[in-house]
C-alpha cells in the first residue's frame, strides 16, 4: 500500500442516506480487530489473522491515515473503505509507471447483503472525484469473489485484465470519472 498523496485529510465526515464515513477513532479498535480476525471477511484477502496477535499489535487508534474511511451505521463501525496508491511492483496497472488510486473495502458479515458497501464505496468514489479530479480509480479482487465482482460492476468498474497473484486469479478493473457509460478503460 502506497500513500494516497497530498489530499486534504481528514475530510469532513461524509453522510449518506444511512451511513457516516469518517476518520478512524479509538472506539473503532474492536471493529478493526473483528474485520481482520474474521474468516468470512478475510476469505479472499489472505485469511483471518489470529485475534490474540491483533489484540497485541492493533494500535489504540487503528487506521488513522489518509484514504481510510470508517463506515459507521447508527454509531457503530460496520466496515472500512480505503483509497490507496497501487504499488508499482504489483501486477495490474493502467500504465507501466502509474501509481493509480485503488479502492478497497471490508465490511463485517452482519452488514453484508444490505447495500452498505455499495453506498459507502459510491460516496468515497464521489470524494475521489473531488480530490483527484479526472483521475481514474482501479479495483482488484479475486475473480472467485462473486459478491465483490458484482459490487465492482455496480460501481461502474470495467475489466482491464485478469492475472495470477497470491495464488489466485485476480480481476482488475477501472472506473473513469466523467466517462460515458459504459466506461472504457484508459489506454
Amino acid at each position: 500500500m502506497a500513500e494516497l498523496g497530498p489530499v486534504p485529510w481528514p475530510p469532513a465526515p461524509i453522510v449518506t442516506e444511512r451511513l457516516v464515513l469518517r476518520e478512524a477513532e479509538a472506539r473503532d479498535r474492536a471493529g478493526f480487530i473483528e474485520l481482520f480476525a474474521s474468516p468470512e471477511v478475510r476469505a479472499y484477502l489472505g485469511g483471518a489473522q489470529p485475534r490474540a496477535e491483533l489484540e497485541r499489535v492493533v494500535p489504540e487508534v487503528p487506521g488513522r491515515r489518509p484514504g481510510l474511511f470508517v463506515a459507521e451505521l447508527d454509531g457503530a463501525m460496520i466496515g472500512t473503505v480505503t483509497v490507496d496508491r497501487r504499488e508499482a511492483g504489483r501486477p495490474g496497472h493502467l500504465t507501466p509507471d502509474a501509481l493509480e488510486a485503488e479502492l478497497g473495502y471490508m465490511f463485517l458479515p452482519g452488514a453484508w447483503g444490505r447495500g452498505y458497501a455499495a453506498e459507502a464505496c459510491a460516496a468515497v468514489l464521489d470524494w475521489c472525484t473531488e480530490v483527484l479530479p479526472g483521475e481514474p480509480v482501479v479495483l482488484c479482487t479475486q475473480s472467485a469473489n462473486g459478491p465483490s465482482m458484482r459490487l465492482a460492476q455496480k460501481l461502474g468498474f470495467h475489466e482491464v485484465e485478469r492475472f495470477e497473484e497470491f495464488g489466485a486469479e485476480q480481476w482488475f478493473g477501472v472506473r473513469v470519472p466523467g466517462a460515458d457509460s459504459p466506461q472504457a478503460p484508459v489506454t
